[in-house]
């Protein structure tokens, strides 16, 4: 039976991807997903085919939003009032003290009236409610359209009948005064009761992109274009392209991403850094789109347009995390796909109780409380309970500069106990400086420092650009090479002139037989005090070393002790010596250090810890950390990394700031906390809900729950889940 309903599930779920993954490749338009489902995609504003709920836009853009559906469904609500409290006074106005409706209108009179007001609210306010729940039927997908579409149409029909052909009923449907009862004001007003539901869902649900809106309005619109003959244009920002010039006058955004070609000035970079005190910028200097410039102009060359520019990954990240799935949330799946079958079992069960052991007129309470039980089982608030507070953690963390790559990372951050750290560009600056020069006999430090600064030009690692800059700095003219090869994780090698120059560590000179025993004691030297040193090799020969300083982050210190605070072991994981490596660590009271660590070992180094048992988040920058960063349960990429570093970690710091993992823990933590509460108001209020729908208190206390309140307490139950996940906004996760 289990294994049958399990290959159902997988026939029907790639039936929906078939129908539903409609989107060709070349297509540029919208695309709409549910919240719920994210692996349902459309090009058009359609239904959840497994929900029953709205597809909204995949990508948030400032656009005037597509509302189409929250005016569709308050138009429905607004007529669905005016009908229904009419046939809810008719209903209900003999039971008003005073009042005496029998003794006015007929109860056949009464009926027909009731009829006619009722009917335009069933079949035309509540004919979306029908079209999803018939969906639901013939996939097999049920959900709460499959519950409110069968719980409206029973009222109704049965009434629709009792009222046209009332003499077909048997005594058993017929109260004292042989009156066969109508149902159409509980059909009427649970129309309109999930109809203000599915508007306030509707309302709350748009509030939840505006995070993501507020990140994208801080986009400049327009960019101020130079031409070949210094002519100057506005044109729309979508119109610049890779290597256009533009000018930033005082005051304005910085259009798109590129780096200084003319001019000086600060530049407010707080959106992206948190920092208030400006940068200054100068010729060769790299700048970001939608930072703000200060009083100084500039003319900039772009180098990243549209969707490559940093604030647009940022973007596309926050919105693709918001839409993703929770692994929490296959637990709720497998939950909800037994869940309303259970409910529709619950209403037969229900009425079979009442037509055998029930009052007279027996029928008629069996009928009405299977409605009641139908209606306030909808799964709607646990469907719900997942997914809005993934869309809120995810604008609110980007707000905080942590960008989410998907619902995972957000939920697995709070259980790593075990943070391994790169060293440069992670704990350090990651902008070195050349701080020692180092020659042995025969060899002048500035021929060593040319050699080096020569070699290192085809480089692009940051140790090599500070080679070069320290030897442009001291006026040293670089020469031109061949035969250049990058070892990885050891060093350089190339042909300057007729010399062979190998630059690199003890492995690289290992590799190539060099002796380097003379050089030996000063490395350790300079090593002890937190500096990287290189070996020069010519021809073979040791030639010298060069030693560079890469500044500790003035943040890393606050960082590592608050992390420990949050209780995290903390690992330094780097390609640089032991001794260098161990001077850093001791400085910032790191656990663990692994040095000498060559870029492939990384990953190796992450999976050795894992096989002890610890739960592992690695945080890194560059390209050679992303084996390591994509092998940890939770990988970390620092915003001023590289491209492959963020597209391989699940948790991105825009900041680069290590402090910002301790905010992430604790949104993390915060979130599974919400999604918890989520999830018990929605089991308990199924949980307490059912049973008194089904008459468990009627032998006791002589109570009966009307479908009216129950539909009325189901769409609070929405509401209610949607207004807690809200709250997520407030939450306090600074590292104060």
């Amino acid at each position: 039976m289990h294994e049958h309903q399990h290959e159902h599930c997988k026939t029907t779920a790639a039936n929906l991807k078939q129908d539903y993954d409609k989107v060709p490749e070349d297509y540029t338009g919208m695309v709409y997903t549910c919240p719920m489902h994210p692996e349902v995609r459309s090009t058009r504003a359609a239904a959840c085919p497994i929900c029953g709920m709205g597809l909204e836009p995949a990508t948030i853009s400032l656009d005037e939003e597509d509302d189409s559906e929250l005016r569709d469904m308050s138009r429905r609500f607004r007529v669905g009032v005016v009908f229904s409290v009419p046939v809810l006074l008719l209903a209900m106005g003999s039971m008003l003290p005073g009042a005496n409706l029998n003794a006015i209108v007929a109860h056949d009179v009464r009926s027909w009236l009731e009829l006619v007001l009722a009917t335009p609210v069933v079949l035309w306010c509540g004919w979306p409610f029908f079209v999803r729940g018939w969906r639901s039927l013939s996939g097999w997908n049920l959900n709460m359209f499959t519950l409110i579409g069968l719980g409206v149409a029973v009222a109704y029909l049965y009434s629709v009948v009792a009222t046209v052909a009332p003499g077909i009923f048997p005594a058993s449907f017929r109260d004292a005064s042989g009156q066969v009862g109508v149902y159409f004001e509980a059909a009427a007003v649970i129309v309109t009761l999930v109809l203000i539901g599915q508007v306030m869902e509707l309302r709350a649900r748009s509030s939840t992109n505006a995070a993501i809106k507020s990140l994208l309005g801080l986009a400049a619109k327009t960019a101020r274009r130079l031409d070949g003959n210094d002519n100057e244009e506005d044109v729309a920002l979508d119109e610049v392209q890779i290597g256009d010039l533009l000018r930033v006058r005082p005051g304005e955004k910085v259009p798109v991403d590129g780096s200084v070609e003319e001019g000086r000035s600060s530049i407010d970079e707080s959106m992206l850094t948190g920092e208030p005190i400006p940068v200054e910028k100068g010729a060769g200097d790299k700048v970001i789109g939608a930072t703000v410039n200060g009083t100084g102009a500039l003319i900039i060359r772009a180098e990243r347009v549209g969707s490559e520019t940093l604030l647009a990954q940022i973007v596309q990240m926050v919105a693709q995390a918001s839409r993703s799935r929770a692994p929490i949330q296959n637990l709720v799946d497998v939950v909800a796909g037994y869940f309303v079958p259970a409910v529709v079992l619950s209403a037969v069960i229900t009425f079979v109780v009442w037509a055998l052991w029930g009052p007279e007129p027996a029928m008629a309470y069996a009928l009405i409380n299977a409605v009641a039980v139908l209606i306030i089982a909808c799964p709607c608030a646990l469907g719900l309970a997942t997914p809005m507070s993934i869309m809120v953690a995810s604008g609110k963390g980007a707000s905080l500069g942590v960008l989410f790559k998907d619902a995972e990372a957000i939920q697995t951050l709070r259980q790593v106990d075990t943070l391994i750290v790169d060293k440069t560009g992670t704990l350090t600056e990651g902008k070195p400086k050349l701080q020692d020069v180092i020659a042995v006999d025969g060899f002048e430090e500035a021929q060593v420092l040319k050699l080096a600064a020569t070699l290192e030009r085809g480089s692009e690692h940051p140790l090599a650009a500070a080679i070069v800059a320290g030897a442009q700095d001291r006026t040293i003219d670089l020469e031109s090479y061949s035969q250049f090869d990058s070892v990885t994780g050891k060093g350089v090698t190339g042909q300057i002139g007729e010399q062979a120059v190998a630059l690199g560590n003890s492995a690289l000179m290992a590799d190539g037989g060099v002796d380097i025993s003379m050089l030996s004691e000063p490395a350790e030297q300079l090593r002890a005090r937190g500096r990287t040193a290189m070996f020069l090799a010519v021809d073979g020969k040791a030639a010298g070393l060069v030693a560079v300083a890469d500044p500790i982050k003035a943040t890393s210190l606050e960082a590592i002790k608050a992390l420990h605070t949050e209780g995290l072991r903390i690992v330094m994981l780097t390609g640089d010596s032991e001794t260098t490596a161990r001077a850093v660590a001791e400085q910032l009271g790191i656990d663990e250090v692994f040095a000498d660590v060559q870029p492939g070992q990384k990953a190796d180094k992450v999976k050795e810890l894992q096989s002890q048992g610890r739960f592992v988040a690695m945080a890194g920058d560059g390209i050679n950390d992303a084996p390591a960063l994509a092998q940890a349960q939770v990988g970390i990429a620092m915003g001023t990394g590289t491209d492959v570093a963020m597209e391989s970690a699940g948790v991105t710091l825009v900041k680069g700031d290590l402090r910002g993992i301790v905010q992430a823990r604790k949104l993390s933590r915060a979130t599974m906390r919400n999604i918890k509460q989520n999830l018990f108001f929605a089991f308990a209020y199924n949980s307490i809900g059912i049973p008194i729908a089904a008459g468990v208190l009627f032998p006791f206390f002589g109570i009966l729950l009307s479908p009216m309140i129950a539909a009325a307490a189901m769409s609070f139950s929405s509401v209610s889940v949607i207004g807690n996940a809200l709250r997520l906004r407030r939450t306090q996760v600074g590292t104060e």
